[in-house]
């Protein structure tokens, strides 16, 4: 049974799927801004997918819409309905630790889904769930190196300014490629916002700006498809590779037309039901890392037909 409200809130029952347990658990999640790209649209429906195959838990499913205020108070929310577990898919990564510290000392362990908190917040939660995005970036800056031959010049498209993992995935792919291939020089970095129509201006004006761009980084393939459409119409896509994180459906296409030179397989599917996996494991007092991690390997030309389009 599902219930929507303003908070586009919705309550169903579980049934056994993911994990048994005789004692049924009540769990909060507010999510980060649903709606604003397909990974997070998809997340959305992969979470109530998996649970909707259970009987053992209750759940509550929020959506912050991007605003930090709103989920501060849907953390408070929660915890005043006094669920078994929150877990969370933070707007942003400082300002939400007031929240997670009052869950934490009543009581409520959190699981920090997606992208993580600040470091300071980090003894307040349970556990997170997710990728890693350092090592996501590094593994771009390694594809960036081999498409360059260690030599060139590019820049770079991020993600939300101060978003966790906007901020990592940058540091992992500068902090790499300035170890691995220090003959590549990054011209300049401009934020897109994870928005795809954004990110085709940012690269007209990177376009106007410099007359030779050997690459492309983007902090994920919405955005590196907005650069190489930009490319594409200034007629300078055949002289860049195009790199990202996050591997989209269109991404995927591309990397298969020769268009994109490779990114980062992560699946919204696997990231949901590690969340929800996570938080019933700790309700089931089982051993569970601080930084629960999964894979997300490269993907390219070489590699692609061992992965799944995505669906997002």
């Amino acid at each position: 049974m599902i219930y929507k409200t303003a908070l586009a809130t919705s309550v169903m029952m579980l049934s056994a799927g993911l994990v048994q347990a005789e004692e049924t658990y009540r769990i909060g999640i507010t999510q980060n801004n649903v709606g604003v790209d397909s990974y997070q649209t998809t997340y959305e429906s992969a979470f109530e997918a998996a649970a909707a195959g259970m009987d053992n838990v209750e759940v509550v499913v929020l959506d912050a819409g991007g605003d930090v205020a709103r989920q501060i108070g849907q953390v408070r929310n929660l915890v005043q309905q006094r669920m078994d577990a929150i877990i969370i898919w933070p707007t942003n990564g400082q300002a939400v630790i007031p929240a997670i510290r009052q869950a934490h000392q009543s009581g409520i362990p959190v699981v920090v889904t997606n992208s993580k908190i600040a470091e300071a917040g980090l003894d307040y939660i349970a556990a997170f769930s997710g990728p890693d995005n350092v090592q996501q970036g590094a593994s771009s800056a390694e594809m960036m190196c081999e498409a360059l031959n260690g030599e060139g010049q590019i820049v770079q498209i991020a993600g939300q300014p101060g978003y966790t993992t906007a901020m990592e995935r940058s540091q992992g792919f500068e902090d790499r490629l300035a170890e691995a291939c220090p003959g590549v020089e990054i011209l300049e970095t401009q934020p897109a916002d994870w928005n795809r129509e954004k990110a085709q201006r940012v690269m007209e004006n990177f376009l106007t700006k410099y007359d030779d761009i050997d690459g492309v980084y983007a902090g994920d393939d919405n955005m590196g498809v907005g650069a190489l459409n930009a490319a594409k119409s200034a007629g300078r896509a055949d002289e860049i590779a195009f790199i990202g994180a996050t591997n989209f459906a269109v991404g995927y296409e591309a990397i298969g037309n020769g268009e994109y030179y490779g990114s980062i397989y992560q699946s919204p599917v696997d990231d949901a039901e590690a969340a929800l996996q996570t938080a019933l494991d700790i309700l089931a007092g089982k051993e569970v890392p601080k930084m629960n991690f999964f894979e997300t390997p490269k993907i390219t030309a070489d590699n692609l037909t061992e992965f799944d389009k995505p669906v997002f």
